[in-house]
């Protein structure tokens, strides 16, 4: 029987979780074995879980379980650097050159595992089966947005939470934008999944967008419309056809940007479209300061969806859920494609 084992996140501010209590009733009907760890920090409670018929096991367990068990978690394991002797299914971050990445593929060498990389995750026609995108625009637009308040009252954006819906996220924000006005913003791949997430917050912080997407970029650059606007919401993922928006030299250019949302969050990557920064941000110093005079920030956190975890828990379990009732079966459909990618790359390792 397929037993699939939800580990508890270890992440620091991490509280999402890829599949909710419908979905282990799902998983169960589906003729599925379904085994959920306690977490201090998941935004849906373990009783949940035990009420739809998981078994439910101690957090951070999942070393120990059994070796034909398939490991479910979102963000990235401890890197301690022991061999991955299990099947795992997570955000890997592993094939666009990342220093980490290739660290990670070397101890599932090490042990014979296997990554289901849930970025490569992809239907017949190359889509992603399921993204938090949604979520991290509209939770990446707002900390830009944070960004650049305090930046009109002389300062730069403090410690970022998670808030229990949206509506107190939109409500704090606009306070803040009540004391200093809105600005202009730009948003690269408005038509996506992150760059809907990123309009809609805007829209509803009454933020006049230009809305750029493949067409606009066709071109391959420069593009010096870009640095007209006060913030920049990138919203596309970093690839090797990806044009650079963000020029080193934009720190010193004549410009009117003064925040860059990078919510795409790749800055490690070969292909990263922003040149100004090269490390991610975080809860806690949601803004990097890049240049002084004239000033400019970027924040990019790469696990923005937790800001808002229920709500972007219960939207991507929801769109994961068919593909995990064909588990049973690894050798073709999504799996099989991931299966594909993850042997290409580790091969070369």
């Amino acid at each position: 029987m397929t037993h699939l084992w939800v580990r508890a996140e270890q992440r620091p501010n991490e509280d999402r979780v890829g599949l909710t209590p419908d979905g282990v009733r799902a998983l169960l009907d589906a003729g599925l074995r379904v085994t959920v760890e306690e977490s201090s920090t998941r935004a849906i409670p373990i009783d949940g879980y035990r009420e739809a018929g998981a078994e439910i096991a101690p957090e951070n367990t999942w070393r120990d379980a059994p070796h034909d068990a398939i490991i479910f978690g979102l963000k990235e394991l401890p890197e301690d650097g022991t061999p991955l002797p299990h099947r795992h299914i997570m955000f890997g971050h592993a094939y666009k050159g990342q220093p980490a990445g290739q660290d990670l593929l070397k101890r599932f060498k090490a042990g014979s595992g296997t990554l289901y990389d849930l970025e490569y995750l992809l239907d017949e026609n190359g889509r992603r089966v399921a993204a938090f995108g949604y979520w991290a625009g509209y939770a990446g637009a707002a900390v830009a947005l944070k960004c650049w308040t305090a930046q009109q009252q002389g300062g730069i954006c403090g410690p970022v939470g998670v808030y229990g819906g949206k509506d107190a996220l939109t409500a704090e924000l606009s306070d803040e934008l009540k004391a200093t006005g809105a600005p202009r913003a730009i948003i690269i791949g408005a038509l996506g999944r992150v760059g809907s997430g990123a309009s809609d917050l805007c829209k509803a912080m009454g933020v006049q967008v230009t809305k750029w997407d493949m067409a606009e970029t066709a071109s391959g650059g420069p593009f010096p419309e870009v640095l007209e606007h006060e913030v920049l919401l990138n919203c596309i993922l970093a690839n090797p056809d990806c044009p650079v928006f963000v020029p080193a030299s934009a720190k010193t250019d004549p410009r009117k940007l003064t925040v860059i949302g990078d919510i795409a969050c790749d800055p490690t990557s070969d292909y990263s479209p922003i040149k100004v920064y090269d490390r991610t941000t975080t809860w806690d110093e949601p803004a990097l300061r890049v240049h002084d005079d004239p000033v400019l920030d970027v924040t990019a956190i790469d696990n923005l969806p937790s800001m808002l975890p229920v709500e972007s828990s219960h939207d991507y379990a929801a769109q994961l859920l068919p593909s995990l009732t064909t588990l049973t079966d690894l050798d073709a459909g999504v799996w099989g494609r991931a299966k594909a990618i993850f042997d290409e790359h580790i091969a070369q390792v």
